[in-house]
């Protein structure tokens, strides 16, 4: 295997997906960089009780370094992070997100590279535009690339309006090992299963596209999974509510429902080019999807053959109604051919591979630094990744 460079990455949670719906991605994306070579350290806070639900332990291709949710924690955990060849800094950590998108620019040395690696593009970008002297819009001309988990041409340019070096998605994808068909389970059972956390810009879209066709349905039955939606929630006899489902959990719920949702966060939904990670667990699974409509959906899956688009929550419902059992399988199985042949994070570790190492721009490691931070602070001696 070709040596490859380390990556110091600080994000949410490797190990936990407990309102963090960025873990997956997290890990199917780092695993497969480990898998070509790279030598991962994922930096993660002791923080939202993550740590009390875990998914996965530890895993053998990445090491976690979960440091105090302090300044003080954060700062030795950059000191380690010192030793990376490419320090990533994600956006939505949780905790001293400002903080750090300042200090880990003092970790840009000559041969050495800072990512900025935003799994909510839309959102910050709406956040800048809304908010007087966000802090973060001045350091985006500083870091070496931004990349993004979603968003597109708006973003892409949007960020580099804001003096961005360069601005490329890395969307979500499919991890096959992880992500597959398995036996329904009769407890999940459902005619329509949605599975997302209860956020501000969602539950909007999930009211239309979820609890209206409830409610005009009440023959069919409803799966609602995700934190936050049993307090002062509709209350409607044929909807089920399963709380938080661990990733174990994915594919038995992906299985056992006749038809899958995915809803799109409203920022999301805005800017376009925004699949979510559930959607290729879904496709991976082999479920038949209705997502929302968005800009770009058609570059990941052909409307009408390998997903089913609903423009208001009467198409939810029409869908529910009117398509057969073979129909419904016909979708999920072209889905699931679509993700294997061109949504893998295999194939996006690929693309991340070629940013950093390669010889076309920006090829992060193989060229010095047009301009080096003066300001950085001392730091202690840092023990080694």
């Amino acid at each position: 295997m070709q040596h490859r460079p380390a990556i110091a990455f600080f994000g949410s949670s490797l190990v936990s997906s407990y309102w963090n719906g960025a873990a997956t991605y997290y890990r199917g994306l780092l695993r497969a960089l480990a898998a070509i070579g790279y030598r991962i350290t994922f930096f993660e806070p002791d923080a939202f009780d993550r740590q009390a639900h875990r998914d996965i332990p530890d895993p053998p291709w990445a090491k976690v370094v979960v440091y105090p949710a302090t300044e003080a924690g954060a700062a030795e955990a950059l000191s380690i992070a010192s030793q990376a060849d490419i320090v990533a800094k994600a956006s939505g950590v949780g905790v001293l997100d400002e903080w750090l998108e300042h200090e880990v620019l003092s970790l840009r040395v000559p041969g050495k590279a800072v990512v900025f690696w935003d799994v909510d593009a839309p959102a910050t970008l709406e956040r800048i535009r809304q908010v007087a002297d966000d802090p973060f819009a001045a350091h985006v001309p500083r870091y070496d690339l931004i990349l993004t988990y979603g968003g597109g041409p708006p973003v892409q340019a949007a960020y580099r309006a804001l003096g961005a070096r360069d601005c490329v998605p890395i969307y979500n994808a499919l991890d096959p090992s992880t992500h597959h068909p398995v036996p329904p389970d009769p407890a999940l059972a459902t005619d329509l299963g949605f599975l997302g956390n209860r956020l501000p810009d969602r539950e909007e879209r999930v009211h239309e596209f979820f609890f209206k066709p409830a409610a005009s349905l009440p023959q069919s039955t409803f799966l609602l999974g995700g934190n936050g939606w049993e307090a002062n929630a509709p209350v409607l006899p044929n909807v089920r509510y399963a709380g938080h489902i661990y990733t174990r959990q994915h594919n038995a719920f992906n299985c056992s429902a006749r038809l899958v949702l995915n809803i799109n966060r409203g920022s999301m939904a805005r800017f376009g080019y925004s699949p979510a990670t559930r959607i290729f667990e879904a496709a991976g699974a082999g479920a038949a999807i209705i997502s929302d409509s968005w800009e770009g959906l058609e570059r990941f899956f052909e409307p009408g053959r390998e997903v089913l688009v609903a423009e208001t929550g009467e198409d939810v419902a029409s869908y529910l109604t009117r398509l057969s059992g073979e129909q419904i399988r016909a979708v999920g199985e072209a889905a699931r051919k679509r993700v294997l042949a061109e949504h893998t994070y295999a194939q996006r570790a690929a693309e991340v591979d070629t940013l950093f190492t390669g010889q076309g721009a920006p090829g992060l490691l193989r060229h010095p630094h047009r301009a080096v931070n003066r300001t950085a602070k001392p730091r202690p001696a840092a023990r080694p990744i």
